[in-house]
């Protein structure tokens, strides 16, 4: 797999990203993924790295990049907004038409991990020049998201600090910052004894704004995932998940009405996933975008509408 270190502006703000090809040249443009990282991911993590070498070995470009304000993408600190999010992942699209390497009309998105996965879905509604959509483990429904992972008073106190916040904003310009692995979102103990992104975590700043959460709250794929028809979807998931929980991708499945796959995976947790099902979830990714993708086709709404388990 060659790479490209590569910088492109999203709302005027310069961001670092990564082309990743196959290593043989190709005597034409290649269709293309765009992978944005997930909940405070990076491009660097080595555990992206893993899929895309196996996307680049089936005859596609991935490019990834730090969102604003992550990484080495300039941008201010402390701001996680799925809205802005699904902005640079456009703009990434509109840059990779100017590279030669990469087909215009043939631009995938992989999306994994919480918002990563949300924002892909989220894009891919928005935005027509995607052809087709694979998200692992993401969320459909940022309020459900972020209520889940709270008991019931905890949830009451956490609303009433957030308009606290809200009002701070409103009569100071600032307002409270806060551990984004322990009041944004709360951290499950897998996730505190997973090493799946050790490898950057110490990169990622400890504190962002808590009126982040507004914008995680607005944040709903479900409601627009329809919109993605009739270009593809498929949307992996897994059983019985405590991080992004397997009601909310049931739904998107629900609420999609092109062609759409459910993978759900059993026997496993969220983050030992990557690892244990790597082997199987990812061909099937590379079938979807062969299918989808590959070679320029675009289904009929009715084609395909099924659900996979893996696991047992």
């Amino acid at each position: 797999m060659r790479e490209e270190r590569c910088e492109f502006y999203s709302e005027g703000v310069k961001l670092a990203g990564i082309l990743r090809l196959p290593d043989e040249p190709s005597a034409g443009a290649l269709p293309t993924l765009v992978h944005g990282p997930g909940w405070l991911g990076l491009k660097d993590t080595k555990m992206y790295a893993g899929f895309h070498e196996v996307f680049t070995q089936n005859g596609y470009a991935v490019f990834t990049f730090d969102y604003r304000g992550f990484g080495d993408s300039e941008g201010e600190r402390g701001w996680v907004n799925p809205f802005w999010q699904v902005q640079d992942i456009r703009n990434a699209i509109t840059y990779l038409t100017t590279r030669q390497e990469v087909d215009a009309t043939r631009i995938g998105l992989y999306g994994s991990g919480g918002t990563g996965g949300g924002v892909a879905a989220y894009t891919a509604a928005m935005d027509q020049r995607v052809q087709s959509v694979v998200m692992n483990v993401g969320i459909g429904n940022g309020t459900e998201w972020l209520r889940r992972m709270r008991r019931e008073y905890e949830w009451h106190e956490f609303l009433a600090r957030l308009a606290e916040d809200e009002q701070r904003w409103s009569t100071s310009g600032t307002g409270e910052m806060v551990s984004a692995r322990e009041e944004l979102m709360v951290a499950t103990p897998e996730r505190k004894q997973t090493s799946v992104k050790k490898d950057v975590d110490s990169k990622v700043p400890e504190k962002f704004y808590l009126r982040c959460a507004r914008y995680i709250l607005d944040f709903k794929p479900e409601d627009v995932v329809h919109l993605i028809a009739p270009r593809s979807i498929m949307i992996v998931c897994v059983e019985q998940d405590a991080v992004t929980a397997t009601e909310q991708s049931v739904r998107l499945f629900e609420r999609a009405v092109g062609p759409r796959r459910l993978v759900v995976q059993r026997n496993t947790t969220h983050y030992a996933a990557y690892n244990k099902y790597f082997d199987e979830v990812t061909p099937l990714a590379v079938g979807w975008f062969d299918e989808y993708l590959k070679y320029g086709a675009v289904r009929p709404q009715t084609s395909t509408s099924e659900i996979l388990y893996i696991g047992g």
